[in-house]
């Protein structure tokens, strides 16, 4: 199986130097940017299988580089890891309404970077369709089409980041049945233990946006969390 190519956009060579040496030592292929100019160009070129973004960076800074690449439908596809400071939970919440998949807060564990790569990789992985499978879940005007990774409403396409589609995904499993905002994290973002509840809220504003007159169907349980809308 060939390397997964992570690109790492960090102008602080210590840390891109400490990344670089951990996710190495995983097999991963590293390259490394330390300023945010030539991001794009490269991402265009190269298509690297997942990107760690720090926010603060010189020339073009990292929302700016999320918002071209999730907007663009040849790399929206690609994950965004954000490499933030504390003082940075603003940033973040606009960084994930952007299409941003995840987010690692600085000083970080490489442990835990590790740990976490490897979760948003795999996930994205088990995204890929799966031959002969038969995966098409409908409710009503409204089907999850699992083996192309897209949802459709009325027969027309609803495009969404691939978490919205994963929340989704995993909400439609139990119509019905309510999920806490902690286990949506667990079952969605898997590993990624150091998001906040919030992150969920955010995703899920994008999504029902993004719905529209079909934003019905993922439910709010006031106090609890979300549920699929049962419609039998």
């Amino acid at each position: 199986m060939p390397k997964r190519k992570i690109l790492v956009i960090e102008d602080d060579r210590a840390i891109s130097e400490l990344i670089t040496y951990n996710l190495e030592r995983e097999g991963y292929e590293i390259a490394c940017l330390y300023d945010g100019a030539q991001a794009v160009d490269f991402i265009n070129k190269r298509k690297p299988d997942l990107i760690i973004l720090d926010l603060m960076l010189p020339e073009v800074d990292g929302i700016e580089i999320c918002r071209t690449i999730k907007s663009d439908a040849k790399t929206k596809q690609i994950p965004i890891v954000m490499l933030t400071a504390k003082s940075e939970e603003a940033d973040v919440v606009v960084g994930l309404q952007m299409g941003a998949d995840d987010y690692i807060p600085k000083p970080f564990s490489p442990k835990v970077l590790v740990a976490r790569i490897k979760a948003i990789t795999r996930r994205f992985s088990d995204l890929q369709p799966a031959t002969g499978s038969e995966d098409i879940r409908n409710f009503g005007d409204f089907s999850i089409d699992l083996l192309k990774h897209k949802i459709s409403y009325k027969g027309r396409e609803v495009k969404l980041t691939s978490i919205e589609f994963d929340i989704v995904e995993f909400l439609s499993r139990s119509p019905g049945r309510v999920w806490s905002r902690e286990q949506i994290l667990d079952n969605v973002w898997k590993e990624g233990k150091f998001i906040i509840d919030r992150a969920v809220d955010v995703h899920v504003r994008g999504l029902r946006k993004k719905l529209g007159v079909a934003d019905h169907y993922v439910e709010t349980v006031r106090g609890v969390g979300y549920r699929f809308k049962d419609i039998e």
